[in-house]
């Protein structure tokens, strides 16, 4: 196929006048609009304008320019005998290439100050439908949407003298794509403004692909891992791998849920994760000792897992995993002799998210078969003990309290029924996953051993029998702090007195199933 005429018309202006002398030096023709047209202009480039192609002048403050037969007769005409006779007859001239991108609605859609007007002026209608045509005629016209394409297609015209049609068409599906989330970001955003529904009629995700991955949890699973373009907080998709194999399916959810552990905690905080659940977790004046002691809290279950940690990893931590197997470790940064013998591990996948932050609000999605379903994030921190519930003869110590708000941090990630054992802000025993509460109590108190004696427990739900509490106490725990809201309350608290045993009622639970 041979390119004579080109039509760029482009908001995001990134390479253009490149482009332009390229296309110029190829002998091609170039139209344009406005802006675009001057820019070229202003790089000595010939461009005509679209006016003066089809005759007819920009109005309505340029909502009207390549809305016209002119333009998209030349753009959608196949190169048959039928077409081009037609478009002959009409005085219109084949457009060979297309260059659009769209006005900055995204950009607009992020400030909440922003007016209806202003969203409303910034929807694109000439430009999804340049791109909508070039790209259903993409074997006889070249579309391009994306910028960084631009030296791709200009190389390619150079070495092949033609768009080589496999290019044709990726550059085909990229603009509908480009025209297919700017349509769901409109909608999504309007949606939300005309109506203030959190949750509205239809729902559109946009996620880009950042990679095919090996297999899924099983090998006869194929997967891949997309990424979320509006993510606005530090997170798995964001961070950067310094070194080791690519992530599977599985490293990906772990170091995921290991991550957003971390990340609810402002001290200095470790955690090793394995299946999505932690194995140890400890907060500690230094990043070592937090190290040191989530690591001893379960080592036998942190072996092959995922480490975490909110703070900068230093050449002691390195040293001390000497033997240790870990999947990933994940971090904000590294020290230099840290990293370089990390780096001596072959297969250790080494993750760098930059300075942390705390969760921000989001709406989380879960697929189910036929269905999604959608809610807020989980973004509840409870730091305050004022906050807390007294329900309990005996108040709790300020050092139960701290071991407390500890544990119920690390409840809210362990997957539910969750029972969650603490002392000096580390986790001794952890049940998770449970199908009955007081069997996670159990497994807590024998994954915790000689460890538990004074620990304090955290449940992510109430109790609903005193079984759990009676468990507890033979495990030798002082605290117990949960939701409350069980029609045996009473019964529960009656068993904790009867311990001598100090409880708490947060009035909220932290399910995660």
């Amino acid at each position: 196929m041979e390119i004579r005429r080109a039509l760029l018309s482009v908001s995001d202006k990134t390479g253009i006048t490149d482009l332009a002398k390229g296309l110029h030096e190829l002998g091609i023709e170039i139209i344009s609009t406005g802006g675009t047209a001057k820019a070229i202009e202003s790089a000595g480039i010939p461009v005509k304008r679209v006016e003066e192609i089809t005759g007819f002048p920009e109005m309505l403050d340029g909502r009207v320019k390549t809305l016209h037969p002119v333009i998209h007769g030349g753009i959608l005409a196949l190169r048959n005998e039928d077409h081009m006779a037609q478009i002959k007859a009409q005085g219109i001239e084949p457009i060979d290439m297309v260059v659009v991108n769209l006005y900055p609605f995204e950009k607009v859609a992020k400030d909440e100050s922003a007016s209806i007007e202003d969203l409303i002026e910034n929807i694109d209608i000439g430009g999804p439908t340049l791109i909508r045509s070039a790209a259903k005629n993409h074997e006889n016209v070249v579309v391009i949407s994306n910028p960084s394409r631009y030296e791709e297609v200009i190389e390619a015209m150079i070495e092949e003298g033609d768009i080589p049609e496999e290019l044709r068409r990726e550059l085909a599906l990229e603009a509908f794509a480009h025209t297919a989330a700017y349509d769901s970001m409109i909608y999504s955003t309007l949606s939300r403004r005309f109506t203030g529904l959190k949750f509205p009629e239809h729902l559109f995700l946009h996620y880009l692909k950042v990679q095919n991955l090996r297999y899924g949890e099983n090998k006869e699973q194929e997967a891949a891992f997309y990424r979320d373009p509006e993510i606005i907080e530090p997170c798995i998709a964001s961070a950067k791998q310094l070194h080791g194999k690519a992530l599977s399916y599985n490293n990906i959810l772990d170091t995921n849920d290991a991550l957003e552990l971390i990340k609810d905690f402002d001290e200095p905080t470790v955690a090793a994760i394995k299946h999505t659940n932690p194995c140890g977790v400890s907060s500690a004046d230094d990043i070592y000792t937090a190290f040191r002691r989530g690591m001893d809290a379960d080592p036998l279950s942190a072996y092959g897992g995922i480490l975490a940690l909110n703070r900068e990893v230093t050449y002691d931590i390195v040293k001390d995993l000497k033997g240790v197997f870990l999947e990933v470790i994940i971090a904000p940064s590294y020290e230099e002799k840290a990293l370089e013998r990390l780096m001596k591990r072959k297969n250790l996948r080494i993750m760098k998210t930059g300075p942390l932050e705390h969760a921000k609000p989001a709406m989380d999605y879960r697929k189910v078969v036929g269905g999604m379903l959608a809610q807020d994030r989980d973004i509840s921190r409870l730091d305050d003990a004022s906050k807390l519930k007294v329900v309990s003869e005996r108040a709790p110590t300020d050092k139960e309290i701290s071991d407390m708000l500890f544990a119920w941090k690390v409840t809210k990630h362990v997957k539910s029924n969750s029972i969650v054992f603490a002392k000096d802000k580390t986790t001794v025993g952890i049940g998770a996953g449970q199908m009955s509460r007081v069997d996670a109590v159990k497994i807590a108190s024998f994954k915790g051993g000689a460890q538990t004696g004074g620990a304090v427990m955290s449940s992510d739900a109430f109790f609903p029998f005193r079984d759990g509490i009676d468990e507890a106490a033979k495990a030798g725990i002082t605290a117990v702090i949960h939701p409350g809201g069980s029609i045996r309350d009473e019964d529960v608290i009656k068993a904790a007195n009867e311990y001598g045993m100090a409880m708490v009622f947060t009035g909220y639970r932290v399910f995660k199933h």
